[in-house]
């Protein structure tokens, strides 16, 4: 697997577990992020574009269920949680809440990378473009990705450019739910200038061309909470 740029919030209040499991994935190729403290995670989660978040459940100010569930509330990204407990009920919680694995502590790192390889290559599965049709609605919506052309029942569309490379990416990753910092990495690139709330003002923008009703939309929708997908 090609490591390059992911980056990993590594949560844990034991500084030792802390520094080993950086260490390991600062030898697997990652840009680690450590974090003792549920604040300081939450803090990274929101201004750091991660790939990855290894949580730890006891941490000494919020836990690691209400950190998991504060992620889970923007993004999609993937969640091993690590915990001391063996009960079956903190399991499923943990499971509930959004975590994409659970481990027990203690454990070997080769244990603990493999979970993050299984994790990852589940979870990148959701980012391999499967569409290969460019038709929506008997040919209400059709995009010509080669053309970069948009049209609608027949007539062409006018899209920004900024527009024609979120629709693009919305409709290329079929199934996946988008958060705003994820449209804007993935369509409009990391030298993007502007706020993530921009997406909104283009999510908007693209309705009013691409929708029968802007408001009750077919194609690009918004789902509560974490972000927009493609409906068609």
């Amino acid at each position: 697997m090609n490591n390059n740029c992911r980056q990993v919030l590594v949560v844990d209040d034991e500084p030792k577990i802390l520094e080993v499991v950086c260490m390991l994935m600062e030898s697997k190729g990652f840009k680690t992020f450590p974090a003792e403290t549920g604040k300081k995670a939450l803090e990274i989660f929101d201004t750091e574009n991660l790939s990855l978040v290894i949580l730890d459940l006891m941490l000494p100010d919020i836990s690691g269920e209400e950190v998991c569930s504060a992620i889970r509330k923007k993004s999609r990204i993937p969640v091993i949680m690590l915990t001391a407990r063996v009960e079956e009920e903190d399991v499923v919680s943990g499971l509930e809440l959004g975590a994409d694995d659970y481990i027990m502590k203690p454990f070997g790192l080769k244990e603990l990378y493999a979970r993050v390889e299984a994790v990852l290559r589940r979870t990148e599965g959701d980012l391999v473009p499967l569409v290969k049709r460019n038709s929506w609605r008997d040919g209400d919506l059709v995009v010509d990705f080669e053309k970069n052309e948009v049209r609608k029942n027949g007539s062409g569309l006018t899209l920004t450019p900024s527009e024609l490379k979120i629709l693009s990416a919305l409709i290329k990753y079929p199934g996946k739910v988008f958060t705003r910092e994820e449209l804007i990495d993935t369509a409009l690139g990391r030298d993007f200038a502007g706020y993530d709330r921009a997406i909104d003002s283009h999510i908007k923008n693209i309705r009013k061309k691409i929708e029968d009703d802007p408001k009750n939309p077919d194609y690009v929708l918004t789902i509560p909470g974490l972000g927009y997908k493609f409906g068609g």
